[in-house]
């Protein structure tokens, strides 16, 4: 079932100007982990915006649990959260004031939200830390209690930005969990990131963007497939004849060290498997498994958008 749906979006800030989103479409599944993804100024920050009520769209229609974003912001405001990429804490403030002011933004009593304070801190590792000063929390520290922040009102859909950028392995490791958690529990998350990595990982599915429009929308296995075949292939061979020599015409040749069971080989060419294996046969080469080398989430991104900086 969806729980986000965004129908030909648009949007031009001002007239003349190329469109930002230029009839971006698709649909975040509930409890589902929805990648977005795109090169900077791909379109990415202003899809968010519009799902997220900051901004207006010029046409199209976005609808978040059913209600319109324009026409019942309130009612989408009540249903997410998003985190954003750059800390914006109070930092002023101890943790449980943090959280405590924001829950009473949305009508919490004192008691109902000094307990679900107490709760998401000890979620995300900061139980004990409640009465300290933000100013003395890491960046790790912080970016959890922004997520907490996030969680207090209890929303159906929580939009991360960038969650682990500039963290230490630990701190991104244990975030990844805490997300998938979330799932587990039945939030619906959309994910904006450049870890090509964190989004294989955690993604059920990915929109790739750019120049305001969707060019790719897959699970992450699904996007690989959209490599060109000359990827590589991985042949294992017995046989005491040199496979690069044997091999080398088709393409690129990368051999490894020998073991009790053959060699095996990369090639990286488009010809038909047949050819490959005729060539082996006639070299005296037997063939004894084969396996696609499979590309990299980071290979799609690049293969689809390009090398060029923005």
């Amino acid at each position: 079932m969806a729980f986000a749906v965004v129908s030909d979006l648009h949007k031009r800030y001002r007239p003349g100007a190329p469109e930002a989103v230029a009839g971006v479409s698709f649909e975040v599944s509930e409890g589902e982990i929805f990648g977005l993804l795109g090169p900077n100024g791909a379109g990415k920050t202003t899809t968010i915006g519009a799902m997220t009520t900051r901004v207006r769209p010029t046409s199209g229609q976005v609808t978040i649990d059913g209600f319109d974003v324009v026409r019942d912001a309130v009612a989408v405001k009540q249903r997410i959260a998003m985190v954003p990429q750059r800390p914006n804490l109070d930092r002023a403030l101890t943790a449980i004031e943090v959280l405590t002011f924001h829950a009473a933004y949305f009508g919490f009593g004192r008691q109902q939200r000094r307990a679900r304070a107490m709760e998401l801190l000890s979620l995300l590792g900061l139980e004990g830390r409640e009465d300290e000063e933000i100013n003395t929390y890491s960046g790790g520290m912080a970016q959890r209690l922004m997520i907490a922040r996030a969680l207090m009102h209890d929303p159906r859909m929580l939009f991360l930005d960038e969650p682990t950028t500039g963290l230490d392995p630990q701190s991104r490791l244990f975030l990844w969990d805490r997300v998938a958690d979330l799932r587990a529990r039945g939030v619906t998350l959309l994910l904006t990131t450049h870890d090509m990595a964190e989004a294989d990982l955690l993604c059920d599915r990915i929109a790739i963007v750019d120049h305001g429009e969707v060019i790719a929308l897959d699970t992450p296995r699904g996007l690989r497939n959209l490599l060109p075949g000359d990827r590589g292939l991985e042949i294992g061979v017995t046989g005491d004849a040199d496979p690069a020599t044997v091999f080398q015409r088709f393409g690129e040749v990368e051999v490894a060290d020998a073991t009790d069971d053959g060699r095996n080989v990369r090639i990286y060419a488009t010809n038909p498997l047949a050819e490959l294996v005729a060539a082996a046969d006639a070299a005296g080469l037997r063939v004894e498994g084969v396996r696609r080398i499979e590309g990299t989430l980071e290979d799609v991104f690049v293969h689809l958008t390009g090398r060029d900086l923005r």
